[in-house]
């Protein structure tokens, strides 16, 4: 029979599946930080419409169990297999539980505690070069019963996936990093992608690689986009140098507007950080 990737991971043993939902899209909507509600909107700062194929999996745990013990089950299994957890949160800093079950999951009995939730997202790529995503969801409701809901998703074509490297496993990122502003910059990104990149970092021979990006503005010529995308370039480095990357572990490229990117999260001013080890 086949094992993990190629199926879900083993269920946790204390809970009892109700449900079992095929998952064909795409455009399947897969989120990598905590959810926000804005005008009925969804919003995520790293989230990505992925093409997949798989199945969710709706459980119900035992009354003599726990959440708790469920997600370190997952999380055993997942770490064992050499999966890569892209992003995990839990209670309040996930978002509400209204939004995960009602308008991502589309699971009703999941809307619990915004206080007693979890949730994680881990990527595993095979020798081969199949890329496959396991999120893992767990929540106590109102009534004390606590679930589980866990999608195990193959990724069907050569699209980006946040954080997740491509079929060489050496490869990690990329970390998409926004920037405004000129002779100072303010960077957008997360606690989480800080916290990645330094993992990765701390990898025996690791090189972090910042590539600097700018649009081309009305008016402006190639060689001052340029000029704009390498201040920024320098202006992360020296971010990162402070928080422990250090310059002999950095590289830098800067390719300003010169190289269009078709996908849509990829766009715009920005700084991608890929972490490749030697």
């Amino acid at each position: 029979m086949a094992a993990f990737p190629e199926t879900a991971p083993d269920p946790f043993p204390q809970a009892e599946l109700e449900e079992t939902t095929g998952i064909e899209s795409s455009g399947h909507l897969v989120l990598f930080s905590p959810v926000r509600e804005v005008r009925d909107e969804i919003r995520s700062e790293t989230m990505a419409r992925l093409p997949v194929s798989g199945e969710g999996r709706l459980y119900e745990i035992e009354r003599d169990s726990d959440r708790e013990k469920a997600r370190d089950h997952y999380l055993r299994l997942l770490q064992a297999s050499g999966s890569q957890i892209l992003f995990d949160c839990e209670g309040v800093s996930c978002g509400r539980s209204n939004v995960w079950a009602n308008q991502i999951f589309g699971q009703r009995k999941l809307y619990g505690r915004d206080v007693n939730q979890d949730y994680l997202v881990a990527g595993t790529t095979t020798e081969d070069g199949r890329r496959w995503l396991t999120l893992v969801y767990t929540v106590t409701r109102g009534n004390l019963r606590e679930y589980i809901w866990v999608e195990h998703l193959e990724v069907t074509a050569s699209v980006a996936i946040p954080g997740l490297g491509g079929a060489d496993s050496r490869i990690r990122g990329p970390i998409i990093v926004p920037w405004t502003g000129g002779l100072t910059h303010r960077f957008d990104w997360s606690a989480n992608d800080r916290r990645k990149i330094a993992d990765w970092a701390r990898a025996e021979s690791a090189i972090v690689v910042l590539t600097g990006f700018s649009s081309l503005n009305a008016g402006e010529g190639l060689e001052e986009a340029l000029e704009r995308a390498e201040r920024a370039v320098a202006s992360l480095a020296d971010v990162l140098a402070k928080t422990g990357v250090s310059e002999e572990q950095q590289r830098t490229l800067v390719v300003g507007p010169a190289i269009p990117i078709g996908d849509p999260d990829r766009q715009g001013n920005r700084v991608e950080i890929t972490v490749i080890t030697q």
